[in-house]
């Protein structure tokens, strides 16, 4: 998988084939939608008679080889944007497509964070902030992924702007769950993210969750790799 399409089903439904027209009718809409971009920043907006979300949101896909010694740069090549959107349709227009977490190989990653938010550390909306981890056994990670993230989009969480996004890695051995937030050092907050986590996931009492601050991440790297600012991951 080395692109943003790699994490999507292929689909024989010919759905994806409607209302293109013609190639030259096709080149003349390219046209003028890059026209009209050029002039502003292009942001996901409800269709009509869609349901609006309260935030926009975007997903990205990322796949890397285990052991190879990585760094901002090579981080930011290799995560791909999959899509934005902005209403409860056009989440399910890219949902129903994508390849379930469970069904992934290999270190793959899937992001959703809020649009203009990437999922990196050093992000100005994520640097003072941190995030929940979940280490899940085998199995688990599609519904567990699902029910984190339709919590986030329905808002769920009740802090506010203070969710950023949330992340699910998936591992040779184990997968991870996390979900992050702008503001580290606001106990209460991080508290009931911690909180309804563990509703809307329905955890075991026994759950081990652990807060880590992306300050402590970034550290943690740089001691263990010997790199400087080598950005986010899971």
């Amino acid at each position: 998988m080395n692109n943003k399409f790699d994490a999507l089903k292929d689909d024989d439904s010919g759905d994806h084939d409607q209302d293109q027209g013609s190639p030259k009718d096709s080149e003349k809409e390219k046209t003028e939608d890059e026209e009209q971009n050029s002039s502003r920043k292009k942001m996901s907006v409800p269709g009509a008679g869609e349901h609006p979300l309260q935030y926009n949101y975007t997903f990205w896909y990322s796949r890397r080889t285990p052991g190879r010694p990585a760094s901002t740069q090579s981080y930011e090549q290799n995560i791909k944007q999959i899509g934005s959107f902005a209403s409860v349709e056009q989440f399910w227009r890219f949902y129903s497509h994508m390849i379930r977490p469970g069904d992934l190989t290999g270190h793959s990653d899937f992001h959703l964070f809020k649009e203009g938010i990437k999922p990196m550390w050093e992000d100005d909306a994520n640097k003072m902030g941190g995030k929940w981890i979940i280490r899940l056994r085998k199995g688990l990670a599609s519904r567990c992924w699902e029910n984190l993230i339709l919590a986030m989009l329905g808002e769920q969480f009740m802090v506010g702007e203070e969710i950023c996004g949330a992340v699910v890695s998936v591992r040779f051995q184990e997968d991870i769950i996390s979900i992050w937030n702008k503001t580290a050092s606001d106990q209460a907050t991080t508290a009931r993210i911690r909180d309804t986590l563990r509703r809307v996931l329905n955890l075991p009492p026994n759950t081990i969750m652990e807060y880590k601050t992306h300050t402590d991440s970034i550290k943690a790297w740089v001691d263990f790799h010997g790199l400087v600012n080598p950005s986010g991951g899971c």
